[in-house]
């Protein structure tokens, strides 16, 4: 089992980590930075745009009682389409 960390031992290891000196690039590093660079077509996006676009994912799962469950599914198939196009259809109304 995994010992717990206190919050000053939290603390006094960020201080330890903060305290490094920063770490440099090598030569080859920098080259392979710079030809990723070079080959960017303009599409490239943030960490932030791939997060936002990504956010929401189109699933929404929902528990509903039985008996609305059925006059749905009934009514989506009254209507020729399926529970999940129907369900679309009366959340966008």
């Amino acid at each position: 089992m995994k010992k717990k960390l206190t919050l000053e031992e939290m603390e006094r290891r960020r201080a330890a980590i903060d305290a490094r000196p920063a770490e440099r690039l090598t030569p080859e590093e920098e080259a392979a930075l710079a030809a990723a660079e070079a080959e960017d077509d303009g599409t490239t996006m943030t960490l932030e745009e791939f997060k936002a676009m990504h956010e929401y994912s189109g699933n929404l799962m929902l528990r509903i009682p039985k008996e609305l469950h059925k006059s749905l599914a009934e009514a989506a198939k009254a209507n020729g389409v399926s529970l999940n196009q129907y369900a679309m259809y009366k959340l966008a109304k």
